[in-house]
């Protein structure tokens, strides 16, 4: 069997031979070689326009898209950097400030961290539960927007956490000055969710 497989491998090697003469007897030339070294350019280069875009596309479209988290002071401190760019500010709803106007519907309010002040402005009806004025403060606020060249903070989105601590077993409420008080069924309800 091993002579059969040998002597067929010689007889494909002879046709292949006499093709391959004459075709050139013919003037026909060759190009499988070619053919093959000039696809696989052809590749390699579709495979590097391809890498080079996403690249240039995560270093330099991405940019628009990302958000600074920052605290108040930060923000003012660099207002003229940072106007008209998406950033998350972080703060405490200074207790009395919170307005909500009807028509258009909105909501006005200050925040603050490390003694600065930002005044925001939320041109939506829907704020989270949690977002309420306590006079006694400790209302964490995040807010997400942009600040506008007047200096106030145009928000798109509002994070609210209160600061004061709820224990289920007592039903009680630890305020931010460290007093305990009865919850009521709403802050119950509000704190278990």
């Amino acid at each position: 069997m091993k002579k059969t497989l040998d002597q067929e491998l010689a007889n494909a090697v002879e046709e292949t031979e006499a093709v391959a003469a004459s075709a050139t007897a013919e003037g026909q030339p060759l190009h499988t070689g070619q053919a093959k070294r000039s696809a696989s350019w052809g590749l390699l280069a579709i495979l590097v326009c391809m890498a080079a875009g996403i690249a240039l596309l995560v270093l330099f479209g991405f940019k628009e898209a990302a958000v600074y988290a920052l605290p108040v002071s930060e923000l003012k401190a660099r207002a003229t950097e940072l106007t008209g760019r998406r950033v998350r500010v972080d703060g405490e709803l200074v207790p009395g400030t919170l307005q909500k106007q009807d028509s258009p519907c909105e909501y006005s309010f200050q925040i603050q961290a490390s003694g600065a002040a930002l005044d925001v402005r939320y041109p939506q009806c829907i704020v989270p539960d949690t977002f309420r004025d306590r006079p006694e403060g400790g209302v964490k606020v995040t807010v997400t927007g942009a600040l506008t060249k007047s200096g106030n903070f145009e928000a798109t989105e509002i994070l609210a956490k209160c600061a004061s601590k709820y224990d289920p077993k007592t039903h009680e409420i630890t305020k931010p000055d460290g007093t305990k008080v009865k919850a009521t069924p709403e802050e119950m309800m509000n704190a278990e969710q």
